[in-house]
């Protein structure tokens, strides 16, 4: 007949790996990654990324409720369209076109913060990678650039677990 194997092995003293005689289970060895330098420098280009996004989403909000409720945008230079003098720098109507050239810069912020995006997922794909999280952290550090103020909110708890799960298992990021 097979004997069964418990489910924890025990060394010879009957205690587990993790050194509990209580028949708890083994702790999992935490791993990350990369190094601590690595953790960190990804921590903050991520923190870095995080505010940035966050403040273009929020100029995004801003040009959103202008355009949209108000029905203006912010130019820079070009000519008024009904006086035609040279219009330096202001908020102009957006339909009709009440600036003839120049730059729009709603526009700008528009595209600012899609590319910017794009970064911030870089960088919490970074983070999340070298820190071995579940994938619904990165769900949760993505949405981060897409709802208005969360990205705030997110780095600072995120920001606080890295350091917390690096304090906590100073020897797992040691790997050469």
């Amino acid at each position: 007949m097979i004997e069964p194997k418990p489910a924890v092995p025990s060394n010879e003293s009957g205690t587990s790996q993790s050194g509990a005689s209580d028949g708890r289970p083994a702790s999992k060895k935490r791993r990350f990654g990369g190094t601590e330098a690595q953790i960190r420098s990804a921590l903050k280009f991520y923190k870095v990324m995080a505010y940035l996004t966050g403040i273009m989403l929020l100029l995004l909000c801003v040009e959103l409720i202008a355009r949209y409720a108000f029905g203006v945008s912010l130019y820079a230079g070009g000519t008024d369209a009904l006086t035609g003098r040279p219009f330096g720098f202001g908020l102009a109507a957006s339909e009709p076109k009440g600036v003839i050239g120049g730059v729009n810069l709603s526009v700008t912020v528009l595209i600012v913060h899609g590319w910017m995006y794009v970064v911030y997922l870089i960088s919490d794909f970074r983070l999340w990678s070298l820190m071995r999280w579940p994938f619904t952290k990165f769900i949760l550090l993505a949405l981060g650039g897409v709802v208005p103020l969360m990205s705030f909110i997110v780095e600072k708890k995120f920001h606080a677990e890295v350091e917390a799960e690096l304090a906590a298992n100073p020897q797992a990021s040691k790997r050469y």
